[in-house]
């Protein structure tokens, strides 16, 4: 029977082509199930109730510094940054927690997020079985890092909500002096917090491809959280030793704090490109570094 019979039959059909729409919907589920994977885990909630926790600890402690009517910060002691204005404006803690955060609790939960991704899944046996679906290693990969660089968005906009909330039930709230000591309008102060909580989660980009990195090296991922949140701290010790200043600028922590240059008027931009664009280095660098290690990687697990 001729081939031409056998279609007329219907025994015989051309498959469909695997068009570019249903490849889109394809990635688009396997980050949709990432995201789910992720954000349903316990460990995960445990790390934004964390955050989440941090700015309501610090509005408490400067509530009851402030409650015989001094200002906080005045014992000398320090601390983060504008936190000596939270009592004039609730809308500070805002920008108080993140400073806060930023130095250790935010990265260290964005390495522990990127340090599971892929050495996680090898140790629960379920990698080998991810790479048999047709997105490839590569893809896989993308799909990883999109899914860390979500998380480092949703993580600073809890601290950043937290702390808002916190602040509007505690403080006063209104127009606000800037750094430069010019006023703005409440609603330009929400519109400059937003901003600043953009930047602070690109300002973790660095981190996450560091950690995506590590976790392409094991199988272990206790390990690959681990060995990310210690090179994170070992950073962060190095961007402080006076003698290593030449090298600090390179240091992917060294511009994090940059960030309260929005809050000057006119906004001082020098560091905080030069925080973006270091980020945007170690990307790169790192990113790089992990698709060449999964791409040649054999995958027993």
């Amino acid at each position: 029977m001729s081939q031409a019979d056998l279609m007329g039959r219907g025994e015989l059909r051309e498959r469909p082509p695997r068009t570019a729409s249903r490849r889109t919907t394809f990635y688009g589920t396997l980050f949709r199930n990432e995201l789910h994977t992720t954000f349903r885990r316990w460990r995960t909630l445990a790390l934004l109730a964390v955050l989440a926790a941090v700015p309501i600890l610090v509005g408490i402690a400067v509530k009851i510094e402030t409650g015989d009517g001094g200002s906080a910060g005045d014992g000398g002691g320090g601390g983060p940054a504008f936190i000596s204005q939270i009592t004039n404006n609730g809308l500070f803690l805002v920008f108080t927690a993140l400073a806060a955060t930023l130095p250790f609790f935010l990265p260290m939960s964005v390495g522990v997020i990127a340090g599971d991704a892929i050495a996680g899944e090898a140790n629960a046996g379920t990698l080998r079985y991810l790479l048999v679906a047709p997105a490839g290693r590569t893809r896989l990969l993308l799909t990883k890092y999109a899914t860390v660089m979500t998380f480092c968005l949703v993580a600073t906009l809890v601290v950043a909500l937290s702390a808002l909330t916190v602040g509007a039930i505690l403080f006063p709230l209104g127009d606000l002096t800037t750094i430069s000591g010019t006023r703005i309008t409440f609603a330009e102060g929400l519109g400059r917090a937003l901003l600043i909580a953009l930047v602070v989660a690109a300002s973790l980009t660095g981190v996450a491809a560091l950690g995506l990195f590590v976790s392409t090296l094991t199988n272990s991922g206790i390990a690959a959280m681990a060995t990310t949140v210690g090179l994170l701290i070992t950073v962060q010790i190095l961007d402080q030793i006076p003698q290593l200043h030449a090298l600090q600028p390179y240091f992917f922590s060294h511009y994090w704090l940059s960030f309260a240059d929005l809050m000057r008027e006119p906004v001082y931009w020098d560091d905080l490109v030069k925080n973006l664009g270091l980020q945007a280095l170690y990307a790169a660098v790192f990113g790089s570094a992990a698709w060449a290690r999964f791409t040649a990687k054999d995958i027993t697990a």
